[in-house]
């Protein structure tokens, strides 16, 4: 799960960590307001969307002006004005793909007098299953970059969970960006309550670019990106009121109500399956066989017929989709009741496009009589490369 920057930004403050003022606006009349309310002389008013590269980022509308998503106004006046140009319009940036978000929100923030900017970030190490912190002197780029350019700039380091953050990690840090006197004691307080904050959130990840060093000295941060483990927002009540609904895809959103694990691709055949593995490997096959999937979808060993009907209707609305490949080995699940699912579904929806089925295991005879009886247009499949074969040909002839 993902949240806003004014989001991470009003998380970041409640654990008295240093960061600009600033107010969420909504409505392009209240942007005088919230622009008067800040100090100046310089504002920063920055759009607010599920997307990293907002600055270098392009609004498809022209009213919008040709400046990107975040924008350095010098008067109250002109900040309202960037933010009624921005609001409602669409941005697109490196990471929303050419579709690009629509922009909701906008964030305006007192400016800050920079001397330097760093790279400061705190993720999971799959590797080592522990907190890792990535540090480096050049801030205000994409870290891809960096790593790809001046990979010796990026200091890495993970934190034993048995001694959990000492302060010399926050001296580690401090010493590795170049900090000198009170600096140091600073960023080792902010390192300190980071790592609080990361771990008392369940994050996954948590992005300061860029964690700045003023004209005065002191240390701020200047932007927040981050992201928390979906499986323990049971316990978060506080940060699931933070989810935006509108940054997220329609279908990921209606597959997560039904705990179906879903994420659109660009492809055009949708496939449904149940187990990770299995799901990987089908994606794998189609595109061996020339063609693209246009999702994951796994419906977990122990789907319902409900949950089997309602996986069918994500991947039937997805207008990409020429063909469906269902890939089912029954294990914990049965057969029979993917075959009940799919009948449900198509009996719902409809049928539009070639549907290819490959069931195998538990009451597999039964789940192909079912289909095989049902009346319905459907291609049965022997095994997953005939499967992968038949739908495959169906959709490109």
């Amino acid at each position: 799960m993902n949240i806003h920057e004014y989001q991470a930004k009003a998380l970041l403050r409640s654990y008295g960590i240093p960061v600009s003022d600033g107010r969420v606006v909504l409505k392009a009349e209240d942007a005088k307001t919230a622009a008067g309310e800040l100090d100046g002389p310089l504002w920063v008013v920055k759009s607010q969307i599920h997307a990293g590269g907002r600055g270098k980022g392009k609004f498809k509308e022209p009213e919008a002006g040709e400046k990107g998503g975040v924008r350095l106004a010098r008067s109250v006046g002109e900040a309202a004005e960037f933010a009624r140009q921005m609001l409602g319009r669409t941005l697109v940036t490196i990471q929303t793909g050419p579709a690009g978000k629509q922009v909701n929100r906008i964030y305006i923030e007192d400016g800050s007098d920079i001397d330097r900017e760093f790279y400061l970030a705190f993720l999971i190490d799959r590797a080592t299953s522990r907190i890792s912190i990535v540090a480096s002197t050049e801030g205000g780029m994409s870290i891809e970059d960096v790593a790809h350019d001046t990979p010796e700039l990026i200091h890495t380091f993970t934190i034993d969970p048995a001694t959990g953050l000492q302060d010399f990690h926050g001296r580690r840090v401090a010493f590795a960006l170049g900090l000198e006197g009170a600096q140091v004691k600073s960023c080792v307080k902010i390192i300190r309550d980071l790592y609080r904050m990361f771990t008392d959130k369940d994050m996954d990840m948590l992005e300061i670019n860029p964690f700045c060093v003023l004209k005065d000295g002191t240390l701020r941060l200047l932007d927040a990106k981050m992201a928390f483990d979906g499986n323990a927002m049971y316990r978060h009540a506080d940060i699931v009121a933070l989810r935006d609904e509108s940054e997220e895809d329609p279908k990921e959103l209606a597959a997560s109500k039904f705990d179906l694990n879903y994420i659109a691709l660009d492809g055009e055949i949708g496939c449904m399956v149940n187990g990770a593995g299995l799901a990987m490997a089908t994606m794998d096959i189609i595109k061996l066989y020339g063609a693209e999937p246009a999702n994951f979808l796994d419906v977990g060993g122990g789907a319902t017929k409900e949950k089997v009907t309602e996986a069918f209707k994500i991947i039937t609305s997805d207008p990409q989709v020429k063909g469906i490949l269902v890939n089912i080995f029954g294990g914990i699940m049965r057969c029979d009741i993917i075959a009940e699912g799919v009948i449900a579904a198509v009996k719902e929806v409809g049928l539009k496009v070639p549907l290819v089925v490959r069931l195998e295991g538990t009451n597999v005879e039964l789940g192909k009589d079912i289909i095989r009886k049902s009346g319905l247009n459907v291609i049965a499949a022997d095994d997953l490369k005939d499967g992968a074969e038949k739908i495959v040909k169906a959709v490109r002839g």
